[in-house]
């Protein structure tokens, strides 16, 4: 359950965040839950690969976390979902944030310290989705 110190989230969140300015995307939110990790992301251009992104991604905050702690940190692959709509974008939003709730490590998604945004503070996540849904901003 490497996501569950404070240290290793966030230095796979900054290798992450890196890959993605570099890779030509913008990380609207993310979830590192115990042992895996939510990640909604959006092409700035035609030109994003999605692949490119994750490879590079895991590979940087993997040989980062090999280095560091000594053990290997992602399984191969990952699974990928398009959102074709803008409701679907609020809607996988709202899931990624409700995440660690369904799963049980918190009981509020606005109290759960590793979920956050490369582009927009929590509280605009949570107004964003709360918005979304036709009432107030808090889950």
């Amino acid at each position: 359950m490497v996501f569950t110190d404070p240290t290793k989230v966030e230095m796979a969140c900054s290798q992450i965040l890196q890959c993605a300015a570099a890779s030509e995307f913008d990380v609207l939110v993310y979830c590192f839950m115990p042992d895996h990790i939510h990640l909604l992301v959006e092409g700035q251009n035609e030109h994003a690969s999605l692949h490119r992104f994750v490879h590079s991604a895991k590979m940087r905050s993997g040989y980062a976390h090999a280095r560091r702690f000594g053990q290997r940190l992602w399984q191969p692959g990952y699974h990928d979902r398009v959102a074709r709509r803008r409701e679907d974008v609020a809607e996988l939003t709202a899931d990624i944030l409700e995440n660690p709730v369904r799963a049980g490590p918190t009981r509020s998604a606005a109290e759960y310290p590793f979920s956050g945004s490369g582009m927009y503070t929590t509280m605009q996540l949570f107004e964003y989705v709360g918005t979304q849904r036709g009432r107030p901003g808090v889950m």
